[in-house]
């Protein structure tokens, strides 16, 4: 199964105080991807824009926009679904509407952010 990860709507999803420092947020979902990912899994996190230093995965793919503006990173989710060979073989994990609808009508499946981040901290 291959996943694609909506960064920051799964770090949004909790309120955390993630907002204090984004960055560190998304090296600790990064570190709970690499924790959660198994031989079966292909993953791939998709942010709006590349963090700054970046951050580096083995086991995971750390992903962004061509550029930073609003739904950037939603376009790029999207453009990865469709340039895939199966896209039926792709849940993207996110909380919003409006991906959801284009990632289905692109044959991905989803699952909703707060679930997965359950799932994360098992």
């Amino acid at each position: 199964m291959r996943w694609i990860v909506d960064g920051m709507n799964v770090i949004g999803c909790r309120p955390d105080g993630w907002w204090k420092d984004r960055r560190q947020a998304a090296v600790a979902l990064v570190d709970s991807l690499e924790r959660w990912v198994g031989p079966d899994h292909d993953v791939t996190v998709v942010f709006e824009k590349p963090p700054n230093p970046p951050i580096r995965s083995a086991t995971i793919t750390v992903a962004h926009a061509d550029r930073a503006a609003a739904n950037s990173a939603d376009d790029e989710i999207v453009r990865l679904v469709q340039a895939a060979e199966d896209p039926d073989e792709i849940c993207v994990v996110t909380s919003d509407c409006a991906l959801s609808i284009r990632v289905r009508e692109s044959g991905a499946t989803v699952h909703a952010a707060a679930g997965f981040r359950r799932l994360l901290d098992g």
